[in-house]
């Protein structure tokens, strides 16, 4: 039996150790709640790695905007909204290079500044994956194969063929690129809610408009298209500022935050350098137009410069809008009217941007050095103002109201591509063969998600087949005689 000392002593010793393991729990308590934290705080930092874990050193991206967009220059046929669709397919949908957001802003600002709205998409994109050395490498690259031919066909037109004469593996391209621009406006369109689908809507119906009524000249989509966008950004701007909105307004997404300085960094522009490239383009813009028309300067290159970097600083959505105000400038002073539509009819057969026609008509009024001279004015205004906006972009994106109206910008501009989808069709599937070719091309691009120059070199092999030269299958005209 223990003595009473003992039993006390053992109380005591029980109380100790009983405070000791309190002491341990509390200890091991505060210890996991540390070790919780830490993990949690690892387990951020992990996942913030893992957002980043994608990128790639400089050379690598820049390496994959020259493996991109080479061949592209080869087979972009099928004008400014095909340009578009190939894009979307190859940069958002095989390469994952942004999401569908992003690549939307990009067209919708490329659609609301002058320029060639698909080569400024070009160069938006490129310098947003490798900085401005990208986005000047890429312009080249799309522009190049066009740049070549039409320079060697504008010197040696009186040899070249008549543009009625479409060679027959050119045939099936123009239905084959107008299923492209189908499925472009299908994945631009699912993301739009009831306002952005009503928005639109209203484009698309003035677009159509403006491009098949007699009454009303193409020209006004000058600024018609350039004024719709605003309103579309005024009205979900306004929406956004009600109490309870038609549209759900998103907060900026993680991964391309400004803040993190990952997209700047990328593009690697400044906002004032980006301010002062606007001002390069003014700066050019207003010595030429004093150089030629006030001081009366003569000189030939001067002269073609002037007037191409006149025309591309004033032209918005490029491609068809361009075409009547360059033959009022160059016919008949540089060429007659038979060589411009010659010069028209294979710069619409030939990959790449429309503008490329500027290296004709250079080309036809004083050889090479003219074609690059053209070259360089028409593409200029587009590109420096593309360089000049691309770091704005990137800022003004997590601005809560710029975003809200840009959500309004990118509906309007869907609409554009949906009124393509209409006058593209009108213009590019004439008969039943151009309609097999559109199924068989359309299918390969929607449902087995076939990449868009393999899309186009099917559609071109198939409407080589069908053709009058071949088997001569489907060639029934749809439209009335």
């Amino acid at each position: 039996m223990q003595s009473g000392d003992d039993a006390g002593k053992g109380g005591a010793l029980g109380e100790e150790k009983q405070e000791d393991y309190d002491d341990s729990n509390g200890k091991m308590t505060v210890d996991t709640e540390k070790n919780d934290m830490e993990k949690s705080l690892n387990s951020d930092e992990t996942e913030e790695e893992e957002e980043l874990e994608d990128e790639a050193p400089w050379n690598e991206r820049f390496w994959e905007v020259v493996t991109t967009f080479w061949p592209l220059g080869f087979v972009a046929f099928g004008g400014p909204q095909a340009h578009v669709a190939i894009l979307r397919d190859h940069l958002v949908v095989q390469r994952n290079w942004m999401d569908e957001e992003q690549f939307t802003e990009l067209f919708a600002i490329g659609q609301g500044i002058p320029g060639p709205t698909s080569t400024q998409l070009v160069v938006s994109t490129a310098t947003s994956r490798a900085g401005p050395l990208g986005g000047l490498v890429a312009f080249f690259l799309w522009t190049l194969p066009g740049l070549v031919i039409l320079t060697v066909c504008g010197v040696l037109i009186e040899t070249f063929v008549d543009q009625d004469n479409a060679p027959f593996y050119l045939i099936g391209l123009p239905p084959a690129a107008t299923s492209l621009v189908f499925k472009a406006f299908y994945g631009f369109s699912t993301k739009l809610d009831k306002l952005g689908i009503f928005l639109s809507m209203c484009s698309g119906i003035v677009a159509i408009l403006i491009n098949g009524d007699y009454n009303i000249d193409v020209k006004v989509s000058q600024w018609v298209y350039p004024t719709m966008l605003a309103v579309g950004g005024l009205v979900t701007y306004t929406d956004s500022r009600r109490e309870k909105p038609f549209s759900e307004y998103t907060k900026s997404k993680k991964g391309w935050d400004v803040q993190s300085d990952r997209l700047m960094k990328r593009i690697g522009i400044p906002l004032w350098v980006g301010a002062a490239i606007a001002g390069v383009w003014l700066f050019l813009l207003v010595s030429c137009i004093l150089l030629v028309d006030v001081f009366k300067v003569e000189n030939t290159y001067l002269g073609i410069f002037e007037v191409m970097y006149r025309i591309g600083s004033i032209i918005f959505g490029g491609g068809q809008v361009v075409l009547p105000m360059l033959q009022g400038e160059v016919v008949p002073q540089w060429m007659t009217k038979d060589q411009f539509f010659q010069g028209l009819g294979l710069s619409q057969s030939m990959p790449g941007p429309l503008f490329n026609f500027s290296a004709y008509l250079g080309a036809v009024h004083q050889g090479v050095p003219g074609a690059l001279v053209a070259y360089v004015g028409l593409f200029g205004p587009g590109v420096i103002l593309i360089f000049a906006m691309v770091p704005y972009w990137a800022w003004l994106r997590h601005v809560p109201w710029f975003r809200s109206g840009l959500q309004g910008v990118n509906a309007t501009a869907i609409g554009l591509v949906g009124a393509a989808c209409i006058i593209l069709w009108e213009a590019a599937v004439l008969t039943a063969a151009d309609a097999i070719v559109f199924v068989f091309a359309g299918t390969l691009a929607c449902v087995f998600n076939v990449q868009a120059p393999l899309v186009i070199l099917a559609g071109g092999i198939l409407g080589a087949i069908l053709c009058d030269d071949a088997l001569s299958l489907g060639q029934v005209p749809y439209h009335c005689e």
